[in-house]
């Protein structure tokens, strides 16, 4: 196996890029982990050898990636604290019972999909770092109505504009306008990071959407008060700085 990327370099040690560098930083000290669709196992890897987490479970639904997930804590020297699972999703979870369960890298729907499957997502001190890489409307809506609380979320630059969700379920249920649904409640209330940046890629995708629409001759009324809303965000943002 290779380690001439700037990921793992010859002594074992692991960079993170920054997507998932940001959702990392959401484990608590001490934790165990839970990893879902692990990949290379990067992420374990990182917080066993930083000292975050205690134990990480990675799991993969395929055995490829857990090839190669095992070769890269094999190259580490993490194997006694890095636990390998082929499993679909959260599937047996709740054998490990892990305190921070992280799933990134997944489309929104996906990720909605592994968490309605696994009731242990709603026990008393399970926190969920998430990073929907597509859809995190639909996420963030499926959350709040199934009574998980956002917490905290983060924007950060990557070769992109990636999104990491905190959440815990709390059995409280919630709704949102359809603009918090997209870019996030506590993103619009924080204005952190590549705000700005993240509000004019929305409004232009939101743009493309609606010359879509009508072209098709299809009602655009909901899009163009979406396009006002970002508006909105990005005058008020230039009234603040």
């Amino acid at each position: 196996m290779p380690h001439s990327s700037k990921t793992v370099n010859g002594r074992g040690e692991i960079r993170l890029k920054p997507r998932l560098a940001a959702a990392a930083r959401y484990v608590r000290k001490g934790s165990v982990c839970a990893d879902v669709g692990t990949d290379h196992c990067y992420l374990p890897i990182y917080l066993i050898k930083s000292g975050i987490a205690s134990r990480v479970i990675a799991t993969d639904i395929n055995k490829g990636p857990l090839q190669k997930a095992k070769e890269s804590i094999d190259f580490c020297g993490v194997d006694d604290r890095i636990v390998l699972r082929l499993a679909d999703g959260l599937y047996g979870i709740e054998n490990d019972k892990p305190d921070d369960i992280l799933i990134c890298g997944m489309g929104g729907e996906l990720i909605r999909d592994i968490i309605d499957a696994c009731e242990y997502t709603k026990q008393t001190g399970v926190n969920l770092i998430l990073q929907p890489m597509t859809r995190p409307n639909v996420l963030r809506k499926y959350l709040a109505e199934h009574g998980y609380n956002i917490i905290d979320e983060t924007l950060v630059e990557d070769d992109k504009i990636y999104e990491v969700i905190f959440c815990s379920y709390d059995g409280v249920k919630r709704s949102y306008t359809d603009i918090e649904y997209e870019l996030g409640s506590v993103n619009i209330s924080k204005r952190e990071g590549p705000f700005v940046k993240f509000l004019y890629r929305h409004l232009e995708v939101a743009k493309c959407r609606l010359e879509g629409k009508r072209s098709a001759e299809l009602n655009v009324d909901d899009d163009i008060k979406f396009i006002n809303s970002i508006k909105s965000l990005i005058e008020e943002n230039d009234v603040i700085e």
